[in-house]
């Protein structure tokens, strides 16, 4: 029986972390239409928002490792705690300007990504740590993310009601604070959330070769590069369902914020449902046949009945069952993630998957509300429901999501410092890192073909990172990334 405090530890953080989460993904929109009555001026700050978790995404990678996972996570969550909390408590004094909250959302942004990766890229680790299956982790880890959102979206409706908007986001930022002492006291003496000492010494040079190693590893897995620029329009049309679409609609049709706290908790609900679901009887069934059903089905159709009905219930139906699709395809790609990135390059290709899964976030929340102010809530939920149906087609069209049923290890090589991945497919072969080293041809004949080695414990599979800010998963967990996320 292994050491479970650690793996425990992370858990609970990342439950609370997202709870709070939730409490932001409703507290902040509302709070903008609130003070400004402006659809166009809650897209900028959606934008202010996500900007910056792209950036921090870009080039996070190999900080995280010189620094520390644990420390990192602990550092991170006190900044978005202190940047959280200045919102209400400048708006309380009567000194906050409109610039200063795009300001410290921007902040927010930027310093929880690393934090969001620092516990994401853990799981592994920690699942050896405690003696129990990397799947089984990845799927606890999944299922009790969409519970605490579950709950914290539920609570978010009522308390903005009950208590303000700005009383929300004080409890936010407590939720930080709390995440940060859990991780601080429960994940010391575990050596993969300590800084990596035998790293080269710090230089742009060795910086920038570090970071490109990360990229390289997407580009050279073509399943990953197609799972990265699907969930790219994924995240970013969902962007704009939850920092402008959704308020919008419920302010004008559905009565307000206990509507969005309604909605957004079945949702959750139903990801809850079918993360268990898959973790029980998902291994019995294709998971390229499974992940292409629910990808349609767990989002489009909520931009749809948004934009036709004006009532609650047939979009809670909507987004109930839509949760139950979306709560399926977390577990399916954290699987295939954890498979394809070995753990010496788990931080940088997590920055660079995070990256590129919430480059459109920023974009995708100022879209909405020019598209709301100018051609209407109707149009806009029609016109991004429709780039988000594109998007989740990609399985149908693409040859690379073919190999979602490959075995584990497909197209990369683990072992040794100059290891590094491969374009899949017969005929090429990894060669040592060295100046001028390249891919070479394997010389034709049975067998000629070099085949990848699989990886080693606690190599294996996890979750992609959610929302704006969730250190952003590949799929999202929510009706809509979040700016700002924990």
């Amino acid at each position: 029986m292994g050491n479970r405090t650690p793996l425990a530890a992370v858990l609970t953080a990342n439950s609370i972390s997202t709870a709070g989460t939730s409490l932001t993904l409703i507290g902040v929109p509302w709070f903008v239409l609130e003070t400004t009555g402006s659809a166009g001026r809650a897209g900028l700050v959606a934008f202010c928002a996500t900007l910056p978790i792209v950036v921090a995404a870009l080039i996070g990678g190999p900080v995280i490792d010189r620094f520390g996972r644990r420390r990192t996570a602990v550092v991170s969550d006190a900044v978005c705690a202190a940047a959280i909390a200045a919102i209400p408590l400048l708006h309380f004094a009567g000194v906050l300007h409109f610039w200063m909250l795009c300001a410290l959302m921007a902040l927010n942004g930027f310093a929880h990504t690393p934090g969001n990766t620092a516990r994401y890229v853990l799981v592994p680790d920690l699942a050896e740590h405690a003696g129990t299956t990397l799947p089984r982790a990845a799927s606890l880890f999944d299922a009790v993310s969409r519970g605490a959102r579950m709950v914290g979206a539920a609570l978010a409706g009522l308390l903005i009601a009950l208590v303000g908007a700005e009383t929300v986001l004080l409890l936010d930022a407590a939720t930080f604070g709390l995440s940060a002492l859990l991780v601080g006291a429960g994940v010391r003496g575990v050596r993969a959330a300590e800084p990596r000492k035998a790293e080269a010494p710090v230089s742009l040079r060795t910086y920038g070769t570090e970071l490109r190693e990360g990229y390289a590893h997407v580009l050279g897995n073509r399943l990953l590069l197609a799972v990265v620029v699907m969930v790219m329009f994924m995240n970013g049309t969902d962007q704009g369902w939850n920092a402008v679409l959704l308020p919008v609609h419920a302010e004008a049709e559905l009565g307000g914020a206990p509507a969005i706290g309604l909605l957004t908790a079945l949702f959750g609900a139903g990801g809850l449902a079918g993360a268990l679901l898959y973790g029980a009887v998902g291994h019995r069934f294709s998971r390229r046949a499974v992940f292409t059903v629910c990808v349609i089905l767990c989002g489009a159709p909520r931009f749809l009945v948004a934009a036709v009905t004006g009532t609650t219930l047939p979009l809670a139906v909507t987004m109930l069952l839509g949760g139950v699709a979306g709560g399926v395809l977390n577990p399916i790609l954290t699987t295939v993630v954890y498979e394809r990135v070995p753990d010496r390059l788990r931080s940088r290709v997590s920055g660079a998957l995070t990256a590129g899964c919430e480059f459109a976030m920023p974009v995708g929340g100022l879209a909405a509300g020019l598209l709301v102010e100018g051609a209407g809530a109707t149009g806009a939920l029609l016109a991004m429901g429709g780039v988000f149906f594109l998007a989740t087609l990609s399985p149908l069209v693409f040859p690379s999501w073919r190999t979602l049923d490959d075995a584990p290890g497909a197209g990369t090589v683990r072992e040794g410092p100059g290891a590094r991945p491969v374009r899949e497919g017969p005929g090429v072969r990894p060669v040592p890192d060295e100046p001028g080293a390249k891919a070479k041809p394997a010389p034709d004949g049975p067998g000629a073909a070099a085949k990848p080695v699989p990886d080693g414990p606690g190599a294996g599979a996890k979750p992609v990172p959610d929302g704006p800010g969730a250190g952003a998963k590949p799929v999202p967990d929510t009706p809509g990334a979040k700016a700002g996320a924990q």
